[in-house]
């Protein structure tokens, strides 16, 4: 791990014969709770969900409040992640 920016490289974590790799990124109040910000986190199946991620990376019981991007675009929490993609979970914002 590269204790300067929290990252894990991909190297490190990609199983060469696995699903691949996503990277995940953690916004604001997410990002302060689970004391990083951006990872590469290995698939473990080729069906996962970014539901699926959140559980592995243990943020913590999951709120309907959170919401999720995949390659910048938002989507449902079941919906399916690629090796490949960026996955983003966003706290509740609040706007005026």
């Amino acid at each position: 791990m590269d204790a300067k920016t929290n990252l894990y490289p991909v190297e490190m974590v990609m199983d060469p014969s696995g699903p691949g790799s996503v990277r995940v990124l953690l916004f604001a109040a997410l990002r302060d709770q689970a004391g990083w910000g951006e990872r590469v986190m290995p698939l473990a199946s080729a069906d996962q969900t970014a539901l699926d991620l959140w559980h592995a990376l243990n943020l913590g019981p999951w709120s309907s409040a959170v919401r999720v991007a995949v390659n910048q675009t938002l989507v449902a929490p079941d919906q399916p992640v690629a090796a490949g993609d960026e996955l983003a979970f966003l706290p509740p914002f609040t706007g005026g």
